[in-house]
């Protein structure tokens, strides 16, 4: 895996090249011909990003090609349209903490989901890429994890365009009392503005209002909210019609932890 001189988040552009360094958490691989893998990889400067990388599946490079590692990556084409190819250099690996409880392993699988299902390729996402990066180190941190999940998700939301307003009811005005979300607007209601529409609207659990501590259960049910705006509004437009089965995985780990399996 050769390294390239440019400094990271590099762009350059030749007549015969194109080319950009970059670190990356890696998404996704998958075979291409008899040696050579096509990498989906994750950056904060080029977003979701494809290409070859020759020899990829060595025995020297698949050990350290794992979902979820960070890799120092220059990509380069002939031209931008082009997959073009990718040499990468490890930064770390994210495997160990994965593999280390069945909640992580679920965790790790599901935001790399998440991140193939809802963001296009090519796009640049500073701020969710550093949310990502943050969220899949603490893996191994079950104590942690499900809250920065439920938090993760929630700024997703906004990154695709339909966040969430929760800072005062639709109907009253009030900051105070705010107990329940409208399925069509994602705004916060109080059981007051809310009256006989009650049962039209979903549950506002505290922890989406920043409180915490938060136990399992109330996450679950805060990413029934985040999960249920995901579906209706945001993969309608991404052309989507579920969620992915990670995430799905995800939650039944979570409810099984809270004892329930509702």
């Amino acid at each position: 895996m050769a390294r390239s001189d440019l400094p990271a988040g590099a762009w350059t552009a030749s007549f015969n090249r194109m080319e950009w360094r970059d670190t990356g958490i890696l998404l996704a691989t998958r075979k291409h011909g008899e040696t050579s893998l096509i990498l989906d990889v994750f950056t904060p400067g080029y977003g979701r990003h494809t290409g070859v990388l020759r020899g990829g599946t060595s025995r020297k490079l698949a050990p350290v090609l794992q979902p979820g590692a960070q890799l120092d990556l220059t990509w380069r084409a002939r031209l931008e349209d082009h997959m073009g190819a990718f040499t990468a250099e490890p930064q770390r690996s994210r495997a160990a903490a994965a593999m280390g409880d069945r909640l992580s392993l679920a965790g790790l699988s599901a935001v790399l989901a998440m991140v193939q299902w809802s963001l296009p390729e090519r796009a640049a996402s500073p701020a969710l890429y550093a949310r990502t990066e943050a969220l899949l180190d603490l893996l191994g941190q079950p104590d942690l994890w499900p809250l920065a999940y439920l938090r993760w998700e929630h700024a997703l939301l906004g990154e695709m365009g339909f966040g969430l307003d929760l800072t005062a009811c639709a109907v009253t005005g009030a900051t105070g009392g705010l107990a329940y979300v409208s399925p069509r607007t994602g705004r916060a209601v109080t059981a007051e503005g809310a009256g006989d529409w009650a049962d039209r609207l979903l549950p506002l659990p505290p922890v989406l209002l920043g409180a915490e501590p938060a136990d399992d259960a109330e996450i679950v049910a805060g990413l029934g909210v985040t999960g249920y705006f995901l579906l209706h509004h945001v993969a309608t437009d991404l052309g989507h019609e579920t969620l992915p089965p990670a995430r799905a995985a995800l939650l039944d780990r979570l409810r099984r932890q809270t004892g329930s399996c509702g």
